[in-house]
């Protein structure tokens, strides 16, 4: 697809030519069908066998392997339907057909949930021998994985039930949110036109204190009028959560996210208390000194991301960012630099903000036979999955922990090279206060976010949840979390009822304050000329989902479990806070 114009000059827009020419294609029609006939073969030829090849390594390599290419084929065509959908949540014919698609995934799925719960019913001791073979020993790390999954499987009726009712269920209410997010429209005082979500929650970072405030009560109008809608999607997707947790054994909440995450609960407990006890020092501290330089007693929530009077007023088209952003790379290692140009090059990046397109912005990895396709909103992960796909469709996937490192080391290479390009006081000033307010929003905001939703899902397991109550819930850990120099005025408290990873990923969240701190360590260690730290960082990224934290930080001496690991991460944000001080 040709790259479209712009008022910030022309940006890409994806081309998935690379999965499918179109929903008419006859590949597509191909990779369906022989997706339906490979997943009967494989339930014919191996249901009921699988715990007998336990000894056989020979046999058991051949139907891993057969199960690995048709995770990757599904993979494919998962992937182009709803990046298809993505791309135009409004279009009736794009829902249809990423519906369509979900339910012959979940068709096919059914006859594959046998697979994995046979393999972990192979003895211990006859799977550690079996990995021995040749044709297993990459696999190891996927088996060890998936041997944790095992005390919290259930029988193969119940589970092929679960996979059969998620095209009713979580997936259809996921779908509503979308929809129902796209669709609605905010009235901006003084805009010409309703606007959508995207330019709408822009403006809470305009330089006019009166079109924040109106932006902010557009939105707070629009969520009010739907809130009974969200209210009900909420409510019935934390007690599906609840249900499917019960029924598993997940004894805490967030049990089954840590799971997923590869990552132990006490070590998500101590980044949770460690960016709690620091409130005071960042957030608290940040806004109490920004509202000072704003001339205000308090900030009002819709002033907690202005801009200060001191930030340029340059606006960067799209080409100055993929210059900056390549010229950064290039400045860590020219192979990083040389593995995302194809990105801005090659219709792997939609820019532009468009009519019925998803909000936010994400890195989708589709599958290790193709390449990530990256979203944007662009008004003002992929170098990661491309360095992990050799590791295959079953072990290329990055658990969320780690998901964030390279998205996040990128910002800060892009940050350290505008700093350093940056003479005037002033005006580095604001850029370093932008890079603050980034790092709160993305450690601070986002473990007040984990707080919520831990309240709201605990709630959730005793009564249904009013508007009023969610409210309450969401006003708390905001209050407690943003500090007394932040004032939330009437309407804040149906904020909480944008946010889709509340709705798609239930406490994802506090991945992204475990990246960012990690990167935080990493980047430390970079300016600290660690020995060989590009050649273990790129090992990192290449790894995938092949490894666990441990083993992927112990080449940099950094230990997850520890409570200096967390405090190091925030004490750059900490240190930052400082150097503004004393400007």
């Amino acid at each position: 697809m040709s790259p479209a114009d712009t008022a910030l000059g022309p940006m890409p827009e994806w081309d998935l030519g690379d999965l499918y020419a179109g929903t008419d294609a006859p590949e597509l029609a191909r990779d369906f069908k022989w997706s339906a006939e490979e997943a009967r073969r494989l339930r014919d030829t191996y249901q009921g066998k699988l715990v007998g090849l336990g000894t056989d390594g020979a046999a058991l390599a051949i139907a891993v392997k057969a199960y690995e290419k048709l995770q990757d084929v599904v993979g494919r065509i998962g992937s182009y339907a709803g990046l298809l959908y993505y791309a135009d949540t409004s279009d009736t014919a794009r829902a249809k057909f990423f519906g369509d698609t979900q339910s012959k995934i979940t068709a096919l799925s059914t006859d594959l949930v046998f697979f994995e719960l046979e393999l972990n019913q192979i003895d211990d001791a006859a799977l550690e021998a079996v990995l021995k073979h040749p044709d297993l020993v990459r696999y190891a790390p996927w088996f060890a994985d998936l041997r944790k999954e095992k005390k919290y499987q259930l029988d193969e009726q119940l589970e092929k039930l679960f996979v059969e009712k998620s095209a009713t269920s979580r997936s259809a209410w996921d779908r509503l949110f979308n929809e129902t997010m796209t669709a609605l429209r905010f009235e901006v005082e003084g805009e010409p036109k309703p606007l959508s979500l995207e330019p709408t929650l822009n403006f809470m970072m305009h330089p006019d204190s009166a079109k924040r405030k109106a932006a902010a009560e557009a939105l707070s109008k629009v969520f009010q009028g739907n809130i009974r809608l969200f209210t009900l999607i909420t409510n019935t997707l934390a007690k599906d959560k609840e249900i499917s947790d019960r029924w598993r054994g997940f004894a805490d909440v967030a049990d089954s996210r840590h799971l997923a995450n590869r990552v132990e609960p006490e070590v998500v407990d101590a980044l949770v208390d460690a960016v709690r006890a620091a409130y005071p020092r960042t957030a608290h501290r940040y806004y109490a000194m920004k509202a000072r330089w704003l001339g205000m007693d308090k900030l009002a929530h819709w002033d907690r991301n202005a801009p200060l009077p001191e930030k340029p007023e340059h606006v960067y088209s799209w080409k100055e960012a993929e210059n900056i952003v390549l010229d950064a790379y290039a400045g860590f290692d020219p192979d990083m630099a040389k593995i995302a140009r194809p990105f801005f090059t090659k219709g792997w990046i939609d820019a532009p903000v468009r009519e019925g397109k998803a909000s936010g912005a994400f890195s989708h990895p589709t599958t290790p036979s193709a390449h990530p396709y990256i979203l944007l909103n662009y008004q003002g992960h992929g170098v990661h999955q491309v360095l992990a796909a050799p590791q295959g469709p079953l072990l290329a996937p990055t658990p969320l922990t780690l998901a964030e490192t390279a998205s996040v080391f990128g910002e800060m290479l892009t940050f350290k090279a505008l700093l350093a390009a940056t003479t005037e006081p002033r005006e580095r000033k604001a850029l370093i206060a932008q890079k603050v307010e980034d790092m709160i929003n993305t450690v601070v905001r986002q473990i007040a976010f984990y707080s919520f939703e831990r309240k709201l899902h605990e709630a959730r397991r005793v009564e249904e949840l009013t508007p009023e109550r969610i409210g309450e819930l969401w006003m708390s850990v905001q209050g407690e979390s943003l500090g007394p120099a932040v004032e939330m005025k009437p309407g804040y408290e149906v904020f909480w009822s944008y946010i889709p990873h509340f709705i798609h990923s239930p406490f994802y969240v506090y991945a992204y304050a475990f990246g960012d701190c990690l990167v935080n360590s990493l980047y430390s260690l970079y300016q600290d000329a660690h020995p060989g730290f590009v050649g273990k960082y790129f090992d990192l990224l290449k790894a995938g989902g092949s490894k666990h934290h441990s083993e992927l930080l112990a080449p940099f001496g950094l230990d997850a479990t520890s409570p200096t690991f967390w405090a190091k991460g925030l004490s750059v944000i900490e240190g930052m806070i400082d150097e503004l001080e004393s400007l």
